[in-house]
């Protein structure tokens, strides 16, 4: 793998954890604990990950400047800046939600999950759209 495929990977990370995230919600209102377990874990995993690879990349490369002009340009720092300050966020959220469902403080945990997921989910989503702006559309 090369310096210059770390955005992909990034944004494929971003997507898996958005599918965990959805199928972790889906789970626990079934009320299949063990697999809302596993798919929050791996949601947590992949973001990890994403952000050692992100980190990595950025600390390379530094900032990549957006081409597109007009409206698209605003919509896209329209999405950015928001994604940006939820992403700061998200370690926190989704660690102590975390850590709370392992201490089995689970009306602790649901209570800050409901802030926590609509939250992470978002950064999820929005870091593929950064992503395709960015390095996928033409201008």
């Amino acid at each position: 793998m090369q310096l210059t495929d770390l955005p992909t990977l990034n944004a494929f990370l971003n997507g898996l954890a958005a599918v965990c995230l959805i199928v972790g919600y889906i789970f626990i209102r079934q009320g299949k604990r063990n697999l809302h377990r596993a798919m929050m874990v791996s949601a947590f995993t992949c973001s990890v990950v994403f952000l050692v690879s992100y980190l990595t990349y950025h600390a390379q490369v530094g900032s990549v400047r957006f081409q597109g002009v007009g409206g698209v340009r605003t919509l896209y720092f329209t999405i950015l800046i928001s994604h940006t300050v939820l992403a700061a966020l998200v370690p926190f959220l989704a660690g102590v939600t975390l850590i709370r469902a392992i201490r089995g403080q689970f009306d602790r945990h649901r209570a800050l999950a409901r802030w926590t997921l609509p939250i992470w989910l978002y950064v999820s989503v929005t870091g593929v759209t950064i992503y395709w702006m960015l390095y996928q559309m033409d201008f």
